[in-house]
Formats: C-alpha cells, structure tokens, sequence
C-alpha cells in the first residue's frame, strides 16, 4: 500500500474514484489489478469510518 495515499481522506477518494471509473467489476477486482492486500485497504479505511458498499460499489 506504498503507492497509495497515506492520508485516509485522500485514500478514500482515490479509491472511490478507480471504482467509479475503472473497476465497475468491484473492489476485489481493483485489489488485484493494483496488487493492494484487500484486507489492509478496507482495516485502513474501516479506522477512519468507512465501509465498504458491494452494492454501491464505494466506500462511505
């Protein structure tokens, strides 16, 4: 998770943003594509309060 933004407001937008415009397939799919631990990710963005939505295809 070095490429990524370090920041979790950032993080979260950078994130939202490659679901939204290069991975409709879901997180899983951006996860592996960008060679992100997937768990890592979402433990990250689960400590600033933010979910995961499958069905929305982003994090709030």
């Amino acid at each position: 998770m070095d490429q990524l933004p370090q920041d979790s407001c950032m993080l979260l937008c950078y994130i939202n943003m490659k679901l939204r415009d290069s991975y409709p397939q879901g997180l899983d799919a951006l996860c592996d594509d960008l060679n992100i631990n997937r768990d890592e990710l979402v433990k990250k963005l689960a400590d600033a309060g933010f979910e995961y939505s499958a069905e929305h295809n982003r994090f709030w």
